[in-house]
């Protein structure tokens, strides 16, 4: 391990700095599998946290960040269960075309849920603020692209 991760206490003991994750200034929608993904996180880390041998430093350093993390985002979630309308918004999962005609299909997602290469981006994202409330033929530009709203699927009310 690289000596610029250790700091030396009193005494010589070595221990881990980890600072804080940052927690992003965005309002923490979330749909219910987000926060049934950030309660899953929570309950892991804290039966991670519970196992942990209390001399391992490092690993309890970095269970007790994560668990702060994930202990914050799931006080400051906001469900998002269904929302009214034909244009796209939060929960929506979107089809777009590109100017070369290929198509991309995706969900708009809270900020820890979304995952590009499985198909969720983030309500925040260029793409799904261009979007956002917009329907079906509409045509945005992001990043200097055009593309075209083809097909917009609404979660089911749960």
């Amino acid at each position: 391990m690289s000596i610029a991760f250790v700091r030396e206490k009193e005494g010589g003991e070595a221990f881990e700095d980890l600072p804080d994750r940052p927690i992003s200034p965005h309002t923490n929608y979330v749909t219910p599998e987000g926060l049934a993904q950030i309660e899953a996180e929570v309950k892991r880390l804290q039966g991670e946290a519970s196992a942990l041998d209390p001399d391992a430093k490092a690993d309890n350093a970095r269970v007790a960040r994560d668990l702060r993390y994930w202990t914050a985002r799931l006080g400051t979630a906001e469900l998002v269960e269904s929302v009214e309308g034909d244009a796209v918004h939060f929960g929506s999962t979107v089809t777009i075309a590109r100017e070369d005609d290929s198509r991309q299909t995706f969900r708009i997602v809270g900020e820890d849920e979304a995952d590009p290469a499985k198909g969720s981006i983030s309500y925040v994202a260029p793409l799904a603020r261009a979007l956002t409330g917009k329907g079906v033929g509409d045509s945005v530009e992001v990043n200097g692209h055009e593309v075209e709203i083809m097909e917009i699927a609404q979660p089911a009310p749960q």
